[in-house]
């Protein structure tokens, strides 16, 4: 049995556990009408730092930082990522796609979600106000 959001689902299991099969459809799926539409017609920096960023990205870690994720969970998300890279600088070198990142300041989808995840728990701790202390 599974339930959830249109991007994540909860699979019924003995530890709680989030399918991420759904998000990461739709991040290809964006990222290809992108490449569909704009093509590499444009500079890496309008695809990359604008519509990725803006676009793709958001798609991608939607709700994210709420649940429990295991390690497995963010190299999916992280592979999702790199292999747009792969696709968009026509190598499968992991070093150049490592520079390309460092150069446009991009982070992966694991960094971010590190970021997202202790901004909601510092949110959600200032915003408990149910009179038992905190809330985590």
């Amino acid at each position: 049995m599974k339930f959830g959001t249109w991007a994540h689902y909860i699979i019924s299991h003995r530890h709680y556990k989030c399918s991420l099969i759904q998000a990461i459809k739709s991040f290809h799926r964006s990222i290809n009408a992108i490449f569909g539409k704009v093509g590499r017609l444009a500079s890496e920096e309008v695809i990359l730092l604008q519509l990725l960023k803006t676009k793709c990205l958001p798609i991608l870690l939607y709700e994210l930082e709420c649940y429990p994720l295991i390690k497995a969970d963010t190299r999916s998300l992280d592979f999702a990522v790199t292999r747009f890279w792969v696709k968009m600088f026509r190598t499968v070198n992991m070093d150049v796609i490592n520079e390309c990142r460092l150069y446009f300041d991009f982070m992966l989808p694991s960094e971010l979600l590190v970021k997202r995840k202790s901004n909601f728990l510092r949110k959600f701790n200032s915003n408990c106000h149910f009179g038992f202390g905190k809330c985590v």
